[in-house]
């Protein structure tokens, strides 16, 4: 099981928001390139980054706060926030990024997903974000008339690597993970899942961790509390580690 600390990008600083509004956010560190570096010296094998600025614009101003992150870290990175074509997909992946998160051309346009995919096999995921079981896009501000439920089984067939489900409600709120549709999820998925929104402390990775014995859970996504501290990051890891994978 992985545990994914997460950079958020907004303004050119780490921060993190609440229940994905633009105009709520908390600024953690001034320099995301020390925010990635720190999660790295406590023993993250994944960075979870987010593009903000591109998820809220449609496009990014941070390709060069990316690249540096990137060269920094020995460990790879995804990255996710307003990937919508082919052009941006390939700037991400020369900028060094291991791979992206879709979220609304997954949902707004399967053909053009369905390509992308194709064009770099294993290294494209979908970024599933639900308020009370219906998606949102662009941003978390729209509805895209869908569930999970309808989405799955044609995101597996378009290639896609992975999948992160994200709890909106919970979103920075620290309060908890919703693990009844994570365990459905877990058992349900065609694809490896990966857990977002209310990972606050060391009983949510304990709660979660026989779904990747039993599922497809590949890891979870955390960031405010590993900010405030309601959760070591080291500490967990530790725990993992002595269940034995």
């Amino acid at each position: 099981m992985i545990i994914f600390p997460a950079v958020d990008l907004q303004g050119g600083k780490a921060v993190r928001l609440r229940q994905g509004r633009a105009g709520d956010s908390t600024v953690f560190s001034a320099d995301p390139v020390d925010a990635a570096l720190r999660w790295q010296a406590e023993g993250a094998q994944w960075l979870h980054l987010i593009d903000l600025d591109g998820a809220f614009q449609g496009k990014s101003v941070n390709a060069g706060l990316v690249s540096a992150i990137c060269r920094k870290l020995s460990i790879p990175v995804e990255l996710g926030g307003g990937i919508r074509s082919e052009d941006a997909a390939r700037m991400w992946f020369d900028a060094g990024v291991e791979r992206i998160i879709i979220g609304t051309l997954a949902l707004e346009d399967p053909k053009a997903f369905s390509r992308l995919c194709g064009l770099f096999p294993g290294r494209v995921g979908v970024s599933l974000d639900a308020v009370d079981g219906r998606l949102r896009s662009r941003g978390w501000v729209e509805d895209a008339g869908l569930t999970v439920d309808d989405v799955l089984p044609r995101l597996a067939g378009d290639g896609a690597a992975f999948v992160i489900y994200t709890d909106i409600s919970r979103d920075g709120m620290q309060s908890g993970v919703n693990l009844p549709m994570l365990q459905r999820l877990a058992h349900s998925s065609p694809l490896p899942l990966v857990a977002a929104g209310g990972v606050t402390t060391l009983q949510d990775i304990q709660a979660l961790y026989p779904l990747s014995v039993s599922g497809r859970l590949q890891g979870a996504v955390t960031g405010r509390a590993i900010y405030e501290g309601t959760l070591d990051l080291r500490e967990a890891l530790e725990w993992i580690r002595a269940q034995g994978s």
